[in-house]
């Protein structure tokens, strides 16, 4: 296993990188990982941080012997996720490429984020003292990341009946939509499944939907819909498309509807986003709540 220097992440260059922490949940992340990296012939860079956060060791002092076990174990970790990897994709194994940093891995994920393909996480991790919690890895990724983040719930869902389940995105009839688009229909291209895509038009639900106005809500809820999958369709003809088009608040029917597809893919912000920095509200409820991998995409600077 090589320790490759962090100085240099313009190397990273389309890799996907993967954060692991020794906890079953980065490892399954790993796991989901290596598979992604199969499906685009891309190189799949595992990297794990020896560095304490500031806000867990504030005023503590670490000695050489320390450090040394830290080293170690980090190896240690790296080589168990390195064999998770090589299970996972067997097929498709991707080139694999390992790093022990000594920066916090907050800021070293957003830095190498600049040049990766995508950044895979897990929602939680071990919360030891050296590595921070990793679902504060989560959440930092998600709303500052410069790439794609593939956040994995518990459930990576790479099983074979998990497998042949749709890719579900959101649509919100924004200009957000469109990179979520781009990569939904890339997923479900090269996974060879359909797509699931949802509009919910209506930021309340069930009996609160106003009547008055229905009709006319409704057909426009489904032209903006198509004309926002029109040049999708056209590029992946190979992709079944459903669509889905409902009253709903977003949140709600994008979380019931998860549980019919192997993958969620939504924008990082939507019709009440402010500036690209802000994740939106239905991409952060759902960060918190859905049991399959989900990919929350912003387009690069």
């Amino acid at each position: 296993m090589s320790i490759e220097s962090s100085s240099q992440p313009t190397q990273l260059d389309d890799a996907i990188i993967a954060a692991v922490d020794g906890s079953v949940i980065s490892y399954q992340a790993v796991a989901w990982a290596a598979v992604e990296a199969g499906l685009h012939h891309c190189r799949l860079h595992l990297v794990t941080s020896m560095g304490i956060e500031a806000s867990l060791g504030v005023g503590m002092s670490v000695g050489e012997a320390d450090v040394e076990w830290l080293r170690k174990d980090s190896e240690r970790i790296l080589t168990e996720a390195t064999r998770i990897a090589r299970t996972a994709a067997p097929g498709d194994e991707p080139r694999i490429t390992t790093e022990v940093s000594v920066e916090a891995i907050i800021p070293l994920l957003i830095e190498r984020s600049a040049y990766a393909r995508m950044l895979v996480v897990g929602s939680r991790g071990m919360g030891a003292f050296r590595r921070g919690v990793l679902g504060s890895v989560s959440t930092a990724t998600t709303h500052h990341a410069h790439c794609p983040v593939a956040v994995i719930h518990g459930n990576p869902a790479i099983d074979a009946v998990s497998a042949t389940q749709p890719i579900l995105v959101g649509v919100d009839g924004t200009s957000n939509s469109v990179a979520a688009l781009d990569l939904a229909f890339e997923e479900a291209s090269r996974r060879k499944v359909g797509l699931t895509a949802l509009h919910a038009w209506s930021d309340v639900s069930g009996l609160d939907v106003p009547v008055a106005g229905w009709d006319g809500a409704q057909e426009s809820a489904q032209a903006t819909l198509a004309e926002a999958l029109a040049g999708h369709t056209e590029r992946y003809p190979d992709v079944t498309v459903r669509r889905i088009v409902l009253a709903n608040r977003p949140v709600r029917a994008l979380l019931d509807e998860s549980a019919n597809a192997q993958l969620i893919v939504v924008g990082s912000h939507g019709r009440g986003g402010f500036t690209s920095m802000v994740l939106g509200s239905t991409s952060n409820a759902l960060l918190h709540s859905v049991e399959v991998p989900m990919i929350v995409v912003r387009e690069r600077a």
